[in-house]
């Protein structure tokens, strides 16, 4: 008889499954059959963490899975080892959590518009953290707060937290109580550290940072699927140096700049790029200073990036 549970790991070879045993939470290790793998060619892992699946109990007490259960949502992003593929980071997700730090490492714009756009593009509800605020100097204060500023207005809750500041973690614990969320983020911005301190009782290994690169080293290998003593799941993730965009095309990526979804209403040309065509209510936008031009930029390297691999 099939059990129903939800995927809480995979390490590639197995995925760690919890499901209701007599009203008590078990795990299982269950495999994936063949055929599941040839029907999503295009995708590295098939299943991803955060997954509801049906399986079967074998003899020797793994688990086979048998079905997926169609997904509310998922982010999505391209494999950084088989560029034509994609990897589902995580499903079903009420909100996804984009971890930068103020310092070592230092703030990445460029990474939080990819992964904004991806959110937008997927209907998942996206957050930023500035981590190690701790760390900050006086420039970095005004960075940090250009970034809090810019941000929300277009949108996005913007949270800067430190694990030294108990307050400044407080808002964080109330918004991901209840909620199945995910922390994203290269390496070493702290993302494990957080969720230490939001979940005490979780206790994953935290790693260093390289003092010749300010990188840091990679110490969550697979996603893990945590359950919160307050209530909801949190997202655990290996470190990401790049965040790559997948099955977006060029036309549309401005779909994906909610500042820019009124000012493209007013171009002339239905197919406008919003680069250097006349009539282009975003550029004209942009002029008037209602598009910030750090957003504008990062927009247009995309754009080129898009188009570049459409060639």
């Amino acid at each position: 008889m099939a059990q129903k549970g939800r995927v809480v790991e995979s390490t590639g070879r197995w995925y760690e499954v919890s499901y209701d045993e007599d009203g008590g939470m078990e795990t299982i290790n269950c495999r994936l059959p063949g055929r599941f793998r040839l029907k999503d060619h295009d995708l590295t892992n098939p299943i991803a963490v955060g997954d509801y699946v049906e399986f079967e109990i074998n003899d020797d007490g793994s688990g086979s899975i048998e079905k997926i259960e169609d997904r509310q949502n998922y982010l999505l992003r391209q494999s950084t080892h088989h560029e034509q593929d994609a990897q589902i980071l995580a499903a079903n997700i009420d909100r996804a959590y984009v971890v930068q730090s103020i310092r070592k490492p230092k703030i990445k714009q460029g990474f939080l518009d990819r992964f904004l756009i991806t959110c937008e593009a997927y209907q998942i509800q996206a957050s930023i953290i500035i981590n190690k605020m701790d760390l900050a100097s006086e420039n970095d204060l005004d960075y940090a707060n250009f970034i809090k500023d810019l941000y929300e207005s277009i949108g996005y809750p913007v949270l800067m937290t430190s694990i030294k500041e108990e307050e400044s973690l407080q808002q964080l614990k109330e918004s991901v109580k209840d909620q199945t969320s995910v922390f994203v983020g290269p390496s070493g911005v702290g993302k494990t550290s957080l969720l230490n301190h939001i979940d005490p009782a979780i206790d994953r290994k935290v790693g260093d940072i390289s003092t010749y690169n300010e990188k840091g080293k990679h110490t969550t290998t697979f996603a893990k699927l945590l359950p919160l003593q307050q209530g909801g799941f949190l997202m655990d993730t290996p470190g990401i140096r790049e965040f790559g965009l997948v099955n977006i095309e060029a036309w549309e990526l401005s779909l994906f700049f909610p500042e820019m979804l009124e000012p493209r209403k007013q171009c002339k040309f239905n197919n406008c790029t919003h680069s250097h065509e006349p009539g282009c209510g975003v550029m004209q936008a942009f002029e008037d200073g209602k598009i910030d031009p750090d957003r504008y930029d990062s927009y247009l390297r995309i754009l080129e990036s898009l188009q570049e691999d459409k060639n």
